[in-house]
């Protein structure tokens, strides 16, 4: 995310003094937000508005098997939901207002699992978890709702996973932006085995944030819970962004000292 960085000459009286013009670039970070199973785009309005007052750009949506496509709930495929993230994160890097350097994908539980597999496919800067799902890689066009009928899916979740056995967790392994990951403690759907396989993945991000929900349940669903996650949420993104912008324009002070030096 670029600063506009100037020196002008201001006039006043017969003279002119110098000055520097900074502003915000046109371009803005960007922030996806990825609901879980069973949910929908509802669940994030309320943090995507919190976000756009932070100066972002974001973008809520409803994957395949909800809402308007309710239908296809018995034989959506991780695929097909893959496939609608990534043409909300390109729709949304498209926009002539987004920094394509500058996004952020939050994701919750399902769409946590499809967030850390989209950061192998498509520039991710910033990624956030709640409570992330895990799953095998074997049988990923079956429907979705099939792979709950395996009976070692929960002793599979119940096991530290290598990040070197799973699609997700290596596309963690490979991430090396700023990640946060929040667990519920009181989650009885995703255990606290796939939270440390999540945090054992990341191998060099540029930070790793962990928090735990005091009281949460997997679906956060009390308020106090939700207010919780979301302050989490917002703080981090605030830090995030803050920390972005400062370097962008000290990297123009810098060109700029660079460029005074250079003409003499």
């Amino acid at each position: 995310m670029g600063i506009r960085l100037e020196s002008i000459d201001i006039p006043v009286a017969s003279e002119q003094i110098q000055g520097t013009f900074l502003a915000p670039a046109q371009s803005l970070p960007g922030v996806l937000f990825v609901h879980g199973w069973g949910g929908s785009q509802e669940h994030d309005l309320a943090r995507a508005r919190e976000a756009a007052g932070l100066g972002c750009v974001c973008l809520t949506f409803d994957l395949r098997g909800h809402e308007r496509h309710a239908r296809q709930w018995e034989t959506v495929s991780r695929a097909q939901n893959l496939d609608d993230l990534l043409a909300a994160y390109d729709w949304l890097a498209g926009q002539y207002n987004v920094d394509g350097d500058a996004i952020a994908v939050v994701g919750i539980s399902y769409g946590a699992y499809l967030a850390a597999i989209l950061t192998a496919l498509r520039p991710v800067r910033w990624l956030a978890l709640r409570t992330p799902a895990l799953y095998k890689d074997e049988h990923w066009d079956w429907a979705k709702r099939r792979l709950h009928e395996d009976p070692d899916l929960v002793p599979f979740r119940n096991r530290r996973i290598a990040w070197q056995d799973n699609r997700a967790l290596g596309a963690c392994a490979r991430f090396a932006g700023d990640a946060l990951i929040v667990e519920a403690q009181h989650d009885r759907v995703i255990p606290h085995a796939v939270i440390e396989s999540y945090l054992a993945a990341f191998q060099n991000p540029r930070s790793l944030t962990s928090r735990l929900v005091r009281g949460a349940d997997h679906g956060f669903t009390d308020k106090a819970s939700q207010k919780d996650y979301t302050g989490i949420l917002i703080k981090w993104l605030t830090e995030m962004v803050a920390g972005y912008r400062e370097d962008a324009l000290r990297e123009k002070m810098q060109e700029r000292k660079r460029r005074a030096q250079a003409g003499g």
